[in-house]
């Protein structure tokens, strides 16, 4: 099937920031660095661990929408906006001690930096273990206790989920494109006890942990429950007009839910990271 300029973006924007097509989970960069004091962050997971772990640590973040309105960020220089390059001038006369990039989205200013001699830490995240480890090496790095924020985390997901329904997430139309077990989205809904429909299955999507499904393939899944991610603004609208909408049993029995793009595709913010677990408590665990 080709690939529609519609969802170009979005194909590009989780490839940046999905796990790769390697079928095992990898962790987070291993860092050596301890006692760091001068952080910056080009990723606003990290950048929102540190804030949480030590605001005093960072002195440098990205831009990014999920920190315009938050007091917390507000005095905090920025070194990026949007999809544009980080600017390395502004990093270097923040003079920092260790800058912590996203394997796949910065691997050009982060090689540029480590040339310059700046200590860098590169992360991934596909899974909550690789959030609690990221958020270990991150605590090590500048020297403070992880413990109290792993068992904030801890707090999120249901202890023993009760229910398994059948679940699919939609994060587009044309493909129609789902994660697999090896992807943020499909670890996550899966500690939420739903059978992720599409958790073992491998294609030739070139984003890893997604995989493209046809609208048979949806139609004879027939999901209980249908997670609907907004990253294209009216994929919801879209989707019901697909001729296998109205046959699905989470349609008939309005089991429909829409999530937003950060939080359950993008892991993007620790605030994000709750609001979808509070989400998908409602969605999956609540009859």
């Amino acid at each position: 099937m080709p690939w529609k300029s519609s969802v170009i973006t979005l194909i590009l924007t989780l490839f940046l920031f999905s796990c790769t097509t390697a079928t095992t989970q990898i962790p987070p960069q291993k860092s050596n660095i301890t006692s760091a004091t001068r952080v910056v962050s080009l990723s606003s997971l990290a950048a929102d661990i540190i804030l949480q772990l030590d605001k005093s640590k960072l002195v440098g973040i990205t831009g990014t929408s999920l920190f315009k309105n938050d007091s917390k960020f507000e005095n905090i220089p920025r070194v990026s906006e949007g999809q544009s390059p980080p600017n390395l001038e502004k990093i270097v006369s923040l003079k920092p001690d260790l800058v912590i990039g996203t394997t796949g989205f910065s691997d050009v200013p982060m090689q540029k930096l480590k040339q310059l001699g700046i200590p860098t830490l590169s992360t991934q995240i596909n899974s909550w273990k690789s959030l609690e480890e990221l958020t270990k090496t991150l605590a090590q790095a500048i020297d403070v206790d992880p413990q109290p924020l792993l068992n904030r985390y801890k707090t999120l997901l249901p202890n023993n989920p009760t229910q398994n329904p059948s679940t699919l997430v939609l994060v587009s139309r044309q493909p129609i494109l789902t994660p697999n077990k090896n992807s943020w989205a499909g670890d996550l809904v899966a500690r939420f006890g739903a059978k992720n429909i599409a958790a073992e299955l491998q294609g030739n999507s070139p984003i890893g942990g997604y995989v493209t499904l046809s609208a048979e393939k949806v139609l004879e899944s027939n999901p209980e429950v249908l997670i609907v991610v907004n990253a294209e603004p009216t994929l919801l609208d879209s989707l019901k007009k697909e001729p296998f909408w109205q046959k699905l049993q989470a349609t008939k029995n309005n089991r429909v839910y829409v999530f937003d793009y950060y939080g359950l595709v993008n892991p993007g913010s620790l605030n994000a990271i709750e609001k979808a677990s509070e989400q998908l408590n409602k969605a999956l665990l609540v009859k």
